[in-house]
């Protein structure tokens, strides 16, 4: 069943560091506290107990990460209220959308833009893409970790694609597919810069990412947008949504006065 499988990928995204706690798969990053690459994802259909959270929530301080959870809640309906009870509140809702790779058609795109695959070795490119990226999610300028970590998807088969201004030779989009788990992958990651908005580049390389996932076997290709505006970017090139995604998290307590 695709949420199934949606939540089996979720929980096999390559990381630094992997961990088990009660009915929880967690994953950290130690080299980054940014909150997409540390979080947990429940087994399907969990039922945890307030002592099992009372331990996950302790795994994550211990290691000086926010306690937080990606998932699809369909796929463990009874998780959500325990996190509540635990003092958890959801960042958002967000839809999974899903593209059978036969479905996705190309969305109008600026001529002068060409959406492209970046090899493991165009490092240059790599630093470019990163760039791109990190300025697009409002993280910091790029550091040796974000290469190391688009290397790791492209050695466990993942993609990083990288929309060129034909006019310049400079890097103004990019997108990454994540290393595939049981023919499913997620498109993650794609940004424009800011002087390029507007012109179809996340469409393209949406659509190229989604091609290529395709003919190296994937059969599940999905993502979930932050916003209306981004879900109806990868509509245009066959997104459909097929349920939906939880973010949530446990905030720090205020600092008292």
């Amino acid at each position: 069943m695709l949420i199934h499988d949606v939540q089996r990928f979720l929980r096999s995204i390559p990381t630094d560091q992997r961990f088990r706690v009660g009915p929880f798969t967690a994953k950290v990053d130690p080299d980054d506290a940014d909150w997409p690459f540390n979080f947990a994802v429940p087994d399907d259909d969990a039922d945890p107990t307030a002592d099992e959270i009372e331990a996950l929530v302790a795994a994550f301080r211990e290691r000086s990460r926010i306690p937080r959870l990606e998932y699809i809640p369909r796929a463990a309906p009874k998780v959500e209220a325990s996190l509540l009870a635990a003092g958890f509140t959801p960042e958002g809702r967000y839809p999974l959308l899903v593209c059978p790779p036969s479905e996705v058609v190309d969305a109008p795109v600026d001529p002068g833009i060409r959406a492209e695959l970046v090899p493991a070795s165009a490092t240059d490119d790599l630093w470019a893409v990163a760039r791109v990226t990190n300025a697009a999610f409002d993280a910091p300028p790029p550091v040796d970790h974000d290469i190391a970590r688009m290397l790791r998807v492209l050695a466990g088969n993942g993609l990083v694609a990288a929309a060129r201004d034909t006019a310049t030779g400079e890097i103004v989009g990019a997108g990454q597919l994540l290393a595939p788990k049981g023919g499913v992958a997620e498109i993650a990651g794609i940004a424009t810069a800011p002087s390029h908005r507007r012109r179809g580049i996340g469409g393209a390389v949406t659509a190229l990412l989604t091609r290529a996932g395709a003919r190296s076997g994937i059969t599940t290709l999905f993502l979930t947008p932050a916003n209306d505006q981004a879900a109806s970017v990868y509509a245009r090139v066959g997104y459909q949504k097929q349920g939906e995604a939880l973010f949530i998290s446990l905030r720090p307590d205020p600092t008292p006065n």
